[in-house]
């Protein structure tokens, strides 16, 4: 205490002017009523500690002091009842029982305390003039295109499937023999999407909602023809790493079933790193020193917990399980169709949750209502909302008809029909767009539902609105161009003609690196996240090593040494055909990894588009973890056949056998993961893999001599 009492006589104007805690810690500013009240002082003791605890923190190395935070918790006191407890904790080491006390101290409800919290977090940014970084997505006149086959020959048969394999091959050379069809599925789109706002994507099905996000997060398919221009603050997607910048949210569900909840959104998390987060904690540690302004606790702690990179488990993830409602559910695995997991629906937030746990703060969302009912998408994005509003956040969702409350809660829309644009601007403009053209949304219809009806043909001429005038329909094209006349699209068209100035755009709100974390770091989190699943699959490899020793006792009596001589070369080939059977068998051992890289690979290739982590970072753990299970098999065949058959005794031929053996596996399960990441499907994998094992049979077995022929 005599240490804390010499920083606090260090640091007086820290201390007293610090207006987040507000509160003075001499005996002159006590009146008689707080003399009297002892809940009162007691409150003023636990002040004057938190106060020195902080002075005494502000002493610490810049190292150690980002990583050194003060938690509040309620201890039981004998007289006064509960009393708020400061603790001074390492960040890097809160465990999982810290971590969930403090979020539930927080976030006692999800909705209100949330935006509660964040005002907090950009209170603190203001109060030091931090301006965040923040993204602008513009799209110029872009025009998307598809050849496609027409008619009998879009069918996926076997005949039409061989001619476009060789119609693909000879379009290499220039050489081009079926006719396709043009398709246009977006069509001279332009528009904006700005920082801090909640931007809605309304359209009927096949409208070219999905093409549109898809193209802005720079994953559209490359046989597709791209005209136009995509800009983030002005660089151009060949500039920066836009895969890296933002994050497209997949209407469909990919995770791996046999991982929790909780651990799919902590792999994700050490995958996509902090960003950006740790410099700016740096930033915002210096200023406050400077101004000699104290934080408060919660929202320190949560910034320093999460801007520490490469721990297995951070406090990101339990907000983000709090926020979206899967805190009931983070122990749960998340289930495919062979293992009962989680709902349709929490699967759909885990998609979600996947995302948002990382830095990235711009998203293009498709469909993440779906399987969800409306009260749950209104708390999904109202969540989002205060994200999007308090920390300068960019996000671009699209549902299907949304609920009038969820719809409420966006900022603008942008309304797509027949791959064009009908309307982009402030959501409050929109129904006086389309009373302008004759059309008025009834009282007690949702204006979601009224804007994805009025540009169908079929459903159009109910809205119609001056009955004294003939109904005449208004087409797609007709309702575009009538927007750029419209006071909203002039100002977009305003807007679009003058450039984007770079120099008002932070540059680390873009990324310029593929990945965020070291080779290294990546290399760690894969290698975590095999061995976890070699664990949950365990039986798996018990039942194959207790099946190969069956197996090899079986071949121990067909081959029993008392029946195998060796008196000429007949003999000789009863040894080579143990040999031979001992082979077929280790090899088919392998085949089991046809299925697992199977199941596995949807989760590869979301992972690998998303710039989680390098190719070969999946690879090596895969195989390396393998390597002890296939010497445990390899043992277990050897102690049971070798001296059985009755092989050579020497030591030298039976670990020559021993590597032969071991040799055959690693070749057949490398073999096996080749023929699964060719053909990618079962069915075509199973074929794959058997006409493998025919060649292998075929050219590997008994040597016919020559003069035998």
């Amino acid at each position: 205490m005599d240490g804390l009492e010499r920083v606090r006589s260090r640091n007086p104007s820290r201390r007293t002017g610090h207006s987040s805690i507000g509160r003075s810690l001499s005996r002159s500013s006590w009146n008689m009523e707080d003399v009297f009240s002892g809940s009162r002082r007691s409150s003023r003791v636990e002040d004057d500690e938190e106060a020195l605890k902080w002075a005494a923190i502000e002493r610490l190395p810049t190292y150690d002091r980002l990583r050194t935070s003060i938690m509040q918790s309620f201890v039981d006191h004998e007289i006064i009842g509960n009393k708020m407890e400061h603790r001074e904790v390492d960040v890097r080491n809160l465990d999982m029982n810290d971590r969930q006390k403090f979020i539930d101290m927080l976030f006692k409800v999800a909705e209100e305390d949330n935006e509660k919290f964040l005002k907090k977090f950009r209170n603190r940014i203001d109060k030091v003039g931090i301006t965040l970084p923040t993204v602008e997505v513009r799209f110029n006149h872009l025009t998307i295109e598809a050849d496609c086959y027409v008619g009998s020959r879009a069918l996926p048969t076997l005949a039409n499937s061989a001619r476009n394999l060789a119609e693909s091959a000879l379009g290499l050379f220039g050489i081009s023999f079926a006719k396709k069809a043009n398709l246009t599925i977006l069509k001279d789109a332009s528009g904006i999407i700005k920082p801090s706002r909640m931007t809605l994507l309304l359209g009927p099905p096949s409208s070219g909602k999905t093409t549109l996000l898809l193209a802005l997060a720079d994953k559209l398919d490359p046989t597709l023809r791209v005209k136009g221009e995509i800009t983030y603050n002005g660089y151009k997607l060949k500039e920066f790493v836009a895969r890296k910048t933002s994050a497209y949210i997949s209407q469909n569900d990919v995770h791996v079933g046999e991982m929790t909840v909780k651990e799919t959104l902590d792999f994700s998390a050490r995958c996509q790193g902090v960003g950006t987060r740790y410099d700016l904690l740096s930033e915002l540690a210096r200023r406050e020193k400077d101004a000699g302004i104290f934080p408060e606790a919660d929202v320190d702690l949560f910034m320093k917990a999460t801007s520490v990179e490469g721990v297995e488990s951070s406090l990101i993830t339990d907000y983000t399980l709090k926020i979206l409602g899967l805190d009931i559910c983070k122990d749960i695995i998340v289930g495919n169709e062979m293992q009962r997991g989680i709902s349709g629906g929490q699967k759909k937030r885990v998609t979600t949750g996947e995302m948002i746990v990382g830095p990235t703060k711009t998203l293009f969302m498709d469909e993440i209502s779906t399987g969800l009912d409306s009260s749950t998408t209104f708390q999904i994005v109202k969540c989002l909302q205060q994200v999007v509003h308090l920390t300068e956040g960019t996000i671009l969702m699209s549902l299907l008809q949304p609920a009038p409350e969820t719809y409420d809660l966006f900022d603008d829309i942008i309304l797509l029909s027949e791959g064009q644009i009908v309307y982009q601007g402030p959501r409050g403009h929109v129904v006086e767009f389309f009373e302008s053209c004759g059309f008025k949304c009834p009282e007690r219809k949702g204006t979601a539902d009224f804007l994805q009806e009025v540009t169908s043909k079929k459903d159009q001429e109910q809205y119609w609105a001056d009955k004294r005038k003939p109904y005449r329909y208004i087409t797609v094209t007709e309702f575009a161009n009538r927007f750029k006349h419209f006071h909203v699209g002039m100002q977009l068209q305003s807007e679009l003609a003058v450039p984007f100035d770079k120099s008002r755009g932070h540059r680390a709100a873009l990324a310029f690196h593929k990945y965020s974390m070291s080779k290294m770091e990546l290399l760690k989190a894969c290698w975590d996240k095999e061995w976890l699943l070699i664990k949950r699959n365990s039986f798996i490899y018990v039942f194959k090593t207790v099946q190969i020793i069956v197996v090899a006792f079986i071949s121990s009596t067909v081959f029993l040494r008392t029946e195998m001589h060796q008196r000429n070369l007949n003999d000789a080939q009863l040894y080579i055909g143990s040999l031979l059977f001992g082979m077929i068998i280790n090899m088919f051992n392998g085949f089991a990894e046809l299925s697992l890289m199977i199941s596995r690979l949807p989760v590869f290739y979301k992972q690998r588009d998303l710039l989680f982590h390098p190719v070969w970072t999946f690879t090596l753990p895969t195989f390396l973890l393998r390597v002890p299970i296939s010497i445990l098999e390899t043992v277990a065949w050897m102690a049971v056949t070798y001296y059985t058959v009755g092989y050579a005794p020497e030591a030298s031929r039976f670990f020559k056998n021993f590597l032969l053996v071991f040799s055959v596996q690693q070749m057949a399960s490398g073999l096996f993961r080749l023929i699964a990441g060719l053909c990618r499907t079962m069915i075509i994998a199973n074929t794959g893999g058997v006409l493998t094992l025919l060649l292998v049979f075929l050219l590997g077995g008994f040597i016919i001599p020559k003069r035998k022929n």
